[in-house]
This record gives C-alpha cells, structure tokens and sequence, in this order.
C-alpha cells in the first residue's frame, strides 16, 4: 500500500504533540453504531454527511484512487464502499470525533493508536483497516474524511452519477433528505450522490450545488440578497 502513495510532503504537516495527548481516552467517549448497522443506513441512499474536515486535494485524490484500486483488485469493492459510507457517516455525527482527527499535537504513535481503536470499535474488514493505518503512518488522519470523500466522488463519477453539495445549516432530518431527493429528481436529476456539510452560518435553510448550479434558500443568502437590493434602491 505504502509503494501506491507517495507522501513526501507529510513530514512537516503535525509536529509531535505532549505526552498529555490521551489517545485512547479521547477516543473513548466517541459511540459509534456497529459498522453492520452503519452499512446498511447506507446502502439504499447515496448520501454522504460531510463537515468542514481536512481539504480535498490533489493528495487526498491519490489517496482515494489507491484505496479504491486496491477494493478492485481484490474483488472487495461493494463491502469497501459500504465501510467507507458507514466510516465517514461516524465522522459526520461525531463532534468529538472529527476535532481529535483534526488535532496537529497527534503524532506518528498516536495517530497509529487512534486508527486501531477506532476500526476496533467499528469491526471494518481489512481492507480499510490496513488503509486507515497507512493514513496514520502518515499523519494524513486530518486528510481522512477528504479522502473518504474521495472515494464515494469516483465511485460517483465511474457510476455516471451527479454530485449535489448540500450545506444545511442543521443536519438533514430524513424526511428533509427524501424531499430533497425527489425535488432534484424533478429538476432532471434523478442520479445523483449528495454530500452534505453543516454549516452554522447560513442561519437556516440550505444550499445545493451541482456542478457551476447554486440554489441558496438559505437565511445568510437571502439576507444578503436583500442587503444588495436596499444598496441598489438607495
């Protein structure tokens, strides 16, 4: 795995934090779902929850391609999505979660430590746990929902399917999703992968974009709609 991605640039990304940084302990309070019921919240919708972690990038991509390569060659993609899927859901709905992925103190020891307790806590199969791993030794785990995300947008985009980018200003209920969903449908999307991110900002409402497409029902948008209309009347 290691010979797939180069990563020369990692060194200096996280100096090594103080012997106070408690991997197990801070890791301890995060309550994932069994990966089994993580998996099948996932499999009937294409749905990717994202909070702001980590930048997708040209490295993140390679990343993504090696993983997804990988799952190919050994006939273990439809599982590997689906952990993946279940992986970056339990990223979304962790607070805790996704700040001690985002820790600069974290080093190479640690960062190996977090990694092993949480596939152990999730049961995911070898394929990303040995991944996952790689990341880690690396000090990439900052870059791990970007590369996740990676994943599901190539597998999207071999599927021919569209990517809709939802920021909602609270998580998206279910029935909220399903609304939506059928709302793009009608719109002549009717394949399409939504991500979605939480984004505190927008006040209410939320936005959706889709290629160069931006539809801003948002409070934020709107009041700046309204802000530009009073400039242009005074």
């Amino acid at each position: 795995m290691e010979d797939r991605v180069s990563d020369e640039s990692c060194a200096g990304m996280c100096a090594p934090g103080p012997d106070s940084f408690d991997a197990r302990s801070r890791i301890s309070r995060f309550r994932p779902h069994s990966a089994a019921d993580l998996v099948r919240r996932n499999t009937r919708v294409t749905v990717t929850q994202v909070p702001q972690v980590g930048q997708t990038g040209g490295l993140a991509q390679r990343y993504a391609r090696a993983l997804y390569d990988l799952a190919s060659e050994q006939g273990k993609l439809p599982d590997v999505l689906g952990e993946v899927k279940a992986l970056r859901t339990a990223i979304s709905e962790s607070d805790d979660l996704r700040k001690f992925l985002a820790d600069a103190r974290m080093d190479i020891r640690q960062g190996q430590t977090v990694s092993n307790v949480l596939m152990s806590k999730l049961g995911f199969g070898d394929v990303l746990r040995r991944f996952v791993g790689v990341i880690a030794d690396n000090r990439r785990l900052p870059d791990l929902a970007s590369i996740l995300d990676g994943v599901l947008a190539l597998d999207s985009a071999l599927r021919g399917e569209v990517v809709a980018e939802v920021r909602s200003a609270q998580p998206l209920t279910d029935m909220q999703r399903s609304q939506l969903q059928a709302r793009l449908a009608e719109a002549g999307y009717s394949r399409v992968s939504m991500t979605e991110r939480t984004d505190a900002a927008l006040l209410g409402g939320m936005t959706v974009r889709i290629g160069s497409t931006l539809f801003d029902t948002s409070i934020a948008g709107r009041l700046t709609r309204l802000q530009n209309a009073m400039k242009g009347a005074a």
